[in-house]
């Protein structure tokens, strides 16, 4: 069973989700190339339990756009506020730091940026486009906002051609209202069939935090509505409250229901599940992807 809140007090967290700290040389490299070339990541910004793992192994997520987001959902620490104007010359440092680090896939996110007509879709593609001209041989995946439901904006980035088009519905169709600031459910999953009738050969993916208020059986109709939009990757992880301000944890899952999420998770179709307490929707991203291709080939050949 998976720990409950006790009333009044503040739970201490499980032994599972414990973090190692690992802060070699690799990781003192990192931060000071991303200090040097002005560069944010959601890595710091949302305060990821993973940071020193990721840096460490010399990977990043790259979070664009600025580090002000329009939004205030009450699960994320990236702050909030009015966002500064838009910097051109973002693609090509990232696309530098990039081949610097030697990264074989990339991720890229952003903030929210619905002060933006395209929420900040041409920079995204331009981004792509960077990434690419220095590093053929990197793959390229983009966790994205909705755009508000601008499919225009959404072409844009599909037609730079992603190797993986990322956007998470973050939790259950119950509590996304109160979970997630501006952003609706349905449209979201909207987004993930419209990125696939715009390119159908690009993978989707998505990812759920648990934890927040949902039952183990709600987890797993969103994981059925995934699929019904034939998103072939989603990653499940724990919420954890990154401070007193933010939407209170509700309850800790524990390794083995994680276990049991990704074998229901599998036996729906899903190419890929990567379900565990510290899972984040980059978590081990590149290992993600090629765990994917290689169940969709064994698909194709039974």
């Amino acid at each position: 069973m998976a720990t409950e809140r006790t009333n009044g007090t503040r739970e201490r967290k499980p032994e599972w989700l414990k973090v190692r700290l690992t802060t070699n040389e690799n990781y003192q490299e990192l931060k000071k190339m991303m200090r040097s070339k002005t560069l944010h990541t959601v890595c710091e910004e949302a305060r990821c339990p993973n940071i020193y793992e990721c840096w460490a192994n010399r990977t990043a997520t790259f979070m664009i756009l600025g580090d002000i987001c329009t939004r205030a959902c009450r699960f994320c620490a990236v702050k909030t506020g009015l966002p500064t104007e838009l910097d051109w010359a973002e693609p090509e440092r990232v696309a530098e730091a990039v081949e610097q680090m030697g990264v074989r896939h990339a991720v890229v996110t952003s903030v929210a940026r619905d002060d933006l007509q395209d929420g900040g879709a041409a920079i995204f593609a331009a981004t792509i486009r960077a990434i690419r001209k220095r590093n053929p041989f990197t793959s390229v995946e983009v966790l994205i906002p909705d755009f508000m439901g601008n499919w225009d904006a959404l072409k844009v980035v599909m037609d730079a051609k992603p190797d993986i088009l990322n956007h998470n519905i973050e939790t259950v169709r119950r509590r996304s209202d109160r979970v997630r600031s501006k952003a609706k459910y349905d449209r979201s999953l909207e987004l993930l069939k419209k990125a696939k009738e715009f390119q159908p050969q690009i993978p989707t993916k998505s990812s759920i935090m648990v934890g927040v208020g949902e039952t183990f059986d709600e987890v797993v109709e969103a994981m059925q509505d995934l699929r019904a939009h034939d998103v072939n990757i989603v990653t499940i992880g724990q919420y954890l409250q990154p401070t007193k301000k933010h939407l209170k944890i509700e309850r800790y899952y524990t390794p083995d229901e994680f276990a049991k999420l990704k074998e229901i998770g599998l036996a729906m179709g899903f190419s890929h599940v990567e379900s565990g307490p510290l899972v984040r929707s980059s978590y081990h991203a590149h290992e993600q992807v090629k765990s994917a291709e290689r169940n969709e080939q064994q698909k194709m050949a039974q």
